[in-house]
């Protein structure tokens, strides 16, 4: 079949031998293929986008945007593959197209306050074009016309009422402003030139007078000028005779000072003289006397100055000798000592080694000795049916606590003089020797409830209730 397409359109064919699509303006359709025209006409889409500014203020944009395919070769194919199986009225182009207008238009505006928007609607629009035409290239669309309708409130939202409400409160007010400016520039103007007609009749009276005070005032200031100059004149005069009179009495007191001090300095003048003159005599004398020791005992001294020089020279260099060996004694036994104290601190820090390791194993045995005697205190405990007072029996038995206790105790009453009493059961041997020895273990067995008796008085401590009770009244008298 051969087919061929309208002005507006193209024919897109599909199948046997055609990896994609063909898209002519005529051609044949073979067996094994499918054909379909597809509409080239621009299309009117009207919205009312949603948008709200960065100031969160809410609008409508009401637009009307004019789009088709664009003629060429990719674009025809993007687009037929879009309205391959849709019409181009369809809700799904139409919902495409508005889904990507309102998009782009929702993420300008949230970008811009509403100021910018209002006034820059121009560029607003530039920019929505702009954006929605990269979003509708991959589909093969293009804007060929758009118009964007004045923003419109949301219901609720009045800004742009508001805004018109104020644009017509501004206008009417500076009408009223302009009218009353004018009105006032009027009445000033009137009362201006009156003013100014009142201002030069007086300006003209005032300069006549000042002119005439002037030429008055000239003449007494001349007149006071000339009578200042001579009063002047005459102070100067009167100040010089002063400042003559001044210098006049200075000069004298100054006179009679340096008179006066010239007679002081004269005396002390000669008193110094005396002075010097005396001392020069007394430097005479023990010059003299000094030359006449120094002729006697000059000899002598130097003599025994040679000798102590030579004897301080020797012990001075005996004492640095000596001072030199115990310097390098000092140093040897400094290190020395630093040695000894390295080989300490040596030998120290070994120890502690060796005892810490010691400690440690020590407290590993007692914490094994530990678990040893909780097993066995468990073990007996439960051997004994969990009866504390018989387990805690057998322990000071079996460790010699009361033997230790008797020792403690006899330590303690050692060379206290202690009040000890000894009960029998009244005999002592006896002819029965069969008996003798039943006769001693019962006379110690009546000799344990005194003992306890005695015992508890002297140090607080009572029997065991296995070995006997303390006797409520003593009875027994000693022997």
């Amino acid at each position: 079949m051969y087919r061929v397409a309208s002005a507006n359109e193209y024919l897109v064919i599909t199948g046997l031998g055609i990896n994609d699509i063909k898209i002519r303006k005529k051609s044949w359709v073979l067996p094994g293929q499918s054909s379909t025209f597809i509409d080239l006409s621009p299309v009117n889409y009207t919205f009312e986008v949603q948008a709200m500014s960065a100031e969160k203020l809410p609008f409508i944009l009401p637009a009307v945007f004019t789009i088709g395919p664009f003629d060429a070769k990719d674009s025809l194919k993007k687009y037929a593959k879009l309205i391959s199986s849709h019409d181009k009225n369809s809700s799904h182009v139409k919902e495409l197209v508005q889904g990507v207008i309102e998009g782009e238009t929702r993420v300008l505006a949230a970008s811009m306050t509403m100021e910018q928007i209002f006034k820059g609607t121009k560029e607003f629009k530039k920019e929505v074009f702009q954006k929605v035409q990269l979003e509708l290239d991959q589909f093969g669309l293009y804007i060929y016309n758009a118009n964007v309708k004045q923003l419109v409130d949301v219901e609720g939202h009045e800004y742009f009422s508001y805004l018109g409400q104020k644009t017509q409160m501004e206008a009417a007010n500076q009408a009223k402003v302009d009218v009353a400016e004018a009105k006032m520039k009027g009445e000033v103007g009137s009362k201006l030139r009156q003013g100014k007609t009142l201002q030069n009749a007086a300006q003209i009276d005032a300069e006549t007078k000042i002119i005439s005070t002037q030429r008055q005032g000239e003449g007494k200031k001349e007149e006071a000028r000339v009578n200042t100059e001579v009063k002047i004149y005459e102070n100067q005069r009167e100040a010089d005779v002063a400042k003559a009179n001044a210098e006049l009495a200075m000069k004298k007191a100054e006179w009679a000072r340096e008179a006066q001090v010239a007679e002081v300095e004269a005396e002390k003048a000669v008193a110094l003289k005396e002075a010097e003159l005396q001392k020069d005599v007394e430097m005479m004398n023990a010059m003299t006397t000094t030359e006449k020791l120094k002729a006697e005992f000059l000899s002598k001294a130097s003599v025994e100055a040679e000798t102590k020089a030579q004897e301080a020279n020797w012990n001075l260099y005996q004492k640095q000798k000596a001072a030199d060996a115990i310097l390098y004694e000092k140093e040897k036994e400094a290190e020395a000592q630093r040695a000894m104290a390295e080989a300490k601190f040596y030998g120290r820090a070994k120890i502690a080694d060796g005892e810490l390791y010691a400690k440690k194993k020590q407290a590993e045995g007692l914490v094994v000795l530990g678990q040893a005697e909780g097993v066995y205190l468990r073990t007996l405990m439960d051997s004994l049916g969990g009866n504390y007072e018989a387990v805690r029996d057998y322990l000071m038995i079996n460790r010699g606590i009361y033997q230790e206790i008797a020792s403690i105790n006899g330590e303690a009453v050692r060379g206290l003089e202690p009040k000890i009493s000894i009960w029998t059961n009244g005999g002592e041997g006896g002819a029965d020797g069969g008996n003798a020895a039943m006769k001693e273990v019962a006379g110690v067995y009546k000799m344990l409830p005194p003992l306890f008796k005695t015992v508890h008085e002297q140090t607080g401590m009572l029997p065991p209730t296995w070995m006997g009770n303390l006797p409520v009244a003593d009875s027994s008298k000693p022997n």
